[in-house]
């Protein structure tokens, strides 16, 4: 299986003492979206897609065994980083809690005692060389939209772009990886002496690119591991989350796309960062959802149901192709090896979970909501020797660039995140 690529359309200027994340806007002819089907709403349908193989862009097997006590910080990793006490003695954490000393999670302390919210972009600007190509009203558009965001990306309590909240989503992501011990601190807490790594994330760059009548966003983090032995950086990365759509839809209902789109980026690039430094692997393998008794195809479509119910069955197929450079451990997996985790998506949020499912197919135990539409996917997750390691969400063409879960077609049918997942629609009315 491969990742997909990940590309970063951002420029960072500096002054000793701060940092201006421009927010970038471009303007360009119409892409190849233009011939597409914009709806986002279902897989394109079309001829053969290339099929690029690449090997597992995620940290090496062994890496990943050598760490065993990891700390969680928001932020750059600094040139350097002094390191104080034990894992025995109260630290001071990230989140706020109840009460001082109050644990969160495995393996976890936190006090009470906020620490400053950094605002991730203080200054959005426009290049004026580059506006100048903009019409009169779009550029009015534009930069009532920029102002919007702007004041928005300055009021943290309000919005979810901010690095704290980033590092917050990696933790929780990574904090049930059988045999590490994660942990997560404020930056200017001392970090214990008996630390294996430091894993920084935060946010770095935003842009807004015009095409046509689209406006295209595109948010990245940084994340970087870093060995507390030798200071060597294990891992580092730059995660992007794009999405596309008119000026129109983005400005709608005081920037309620928007506001969807900060929170599936934040949603897709915290998972991602945890999925790639700690608990992913990449098998070669098939997977796609199959119907049931009270979820019927649409049109002779696997990926598009439909149900009279709002608790129906969810099944799916999934085929281990083998050839894979994990070693003897994947040849071995066997159905018994294999439990499942699905997530049920509306189009701003997610609405329904289950974990460790050992069949290949779930009935809801929670009824969604008449009359709309969801989409939904399913993981493995594969038990081997006392461990877990998670395999990929299922998604439409997952072999393939075709399918990318961080460049969104078009934000107003569907997410970047969710636009490759199965849909589900549930129909009105009780059967």
């Amino acid at each position: 299986m491969t990742t997909q690529e990940r590309r970063v359309e951002a420029r960072r200027a500096s002054i000793p003492g701060l940092v201006f994340f421009v927010l970038t806007v471009t303007v360009s002819a119409p892409s190849a979206w233009a011939g597409t089907d914009e709806s986002g709403a279902q897989p394109a349908e079309g001829g053969e897609q290339e099929v690029i193989s690449a090997p597992p862009a995620h940290l090496s097997e062994e890496l990943r065994s050598s760490i065993k006590k990891v700390i969680v910080l928001p932020g750059r990793s600094p040139p350097g980083q002094a390191v104080t006490g034990s894992y025995e003695n109260e630290t001071k954490g990230l989140l706020d809690g109840a009460e001082a000393g109050s644990r969160i999670g495995r393996g976890v302390w936190t006090e009470v005692g906020g620490i400053p919210v950094g605002v991730p972009f203080p200054i959005l600007t426009i290049p004026g060389a580059l506006i100048g190509g903009i019409s009169g009203a779009t550029k009015r558009e534009i930069q009532e939209f920029r102002d919007e965001l702007t004041e928005e990306l300055a009021n943290a309590a309000r919005q979810p772009l901010t690095n704290d909240a980033l590092a917050s989503d990696v933790f929780w992501s990574i904090r049930n990886v059988p045999n590490l011990d994660s942990r997560i601190f404020a930056p200017s807490t001392p970090i214990p002496d008996d630390t294996d790594a430091i894993l920084y994330v935060g946010f770095s760059d935003l842009t807004i690119n015009v095409e046509g009548k689209d406006a295209i966003i595109t948010i990245t983090a940084s994340a970087t591991l870093r060995r507390m032995e030798d200071g060597e950086h294990l891992y580092e990365e730059d995660i992007t989350y794009q999405d596309r759509d008119t000026l129109n839809n983005w400005t709608a209902n005081e920037n309620a796309l928007w506001r969807d789109y900060s929170n599936f980026a934040r949603h897709y690039i915290g998972r991602e960062i945890s999925a790639e430094v700690f608990d992913r692997v990449e098998l070669r393998h098939e997977m796609q959802p199959k119907k049931t008794e009270s979820v019927a195809r649409v049109k002779k479509n696997e990926w598009q149901g439909v149900s009279r119910t709002p608790s129906p069955t969810l099944a799916w197929e999934l085929e281990l192709l083998g050839g894979d450079e994990y070693g003897s451990w994947a040849d071995a997996i066997s159905e018994d090896d294999i439990f499942y985790d699905v997530e049920i998506y509306d189009a701003h949020r997610l609405v329904y979970a289950a974990k460790q499912i050992r069949d290949t197919r779930h009935t809801l135990d929670e009824a969604l909501e008449p009359c709309k539409t969801y989409r939904w996917s399913v993981r493995p997750a594969y038990h081997v020797a006392g461990a877990i390691k998670f395999g990929e969400w299922m998604r439409f063409n997952s072999d393939t660039h075709s399918a990318q879960a961080n460049v969104g077609r078009r934000a107003s049918a569907a997410p970047a995140y969710l636009q490759d997942f199965a849909s589900l629609k549930i129909k009105c009315g009780r059967r």
